[in-house]
């Protein structure tokens, strides 16, 4: 499974520094991660939802480590790339 598209959407929040929607194999989207300013640096969080508890659970994640790490580079990556851009990023990759 590759990761064939980025886009992010920077907004100006204490913790919350954008969002983004990436596309798997040109043919599965999955949108609201999370770009997180946390205490070791910027990290994305997956999409979730707040259960009646109050607590939230992700809706979509990766089920091990490196795929969570390409997630996170490839979307950190792009944020930046929004940043120096001054707008919203698409990162489009065809092997």
């Amino acid at each position: 499974m590759e990761i064939t598209e980025v886009r992010v959407f920077p907004v100006e929040e204490e913790k919350l520094k954008g969002y983004a929607t990436i596309t798997f194999d040109e043919c599965f989207v999955v949108r609201d991660l999370k770009v997180i300013s946390g205490t070791s640096g910027l990290f994305v969080a997956m999409p979730s939802k707040k259960r009646k508890d109050g607590t939230y659970r992700d809706i979509a994640h990766p089920l091990n480590s490196e795929m969570r790490s390409a997630i996170e580079e490839k979307v950190l990556s792009a944020y930046k790339k929004a940043l120096e851009e001054g707008g919203s990023h698409q990162d489009h990759e065809h092997e």
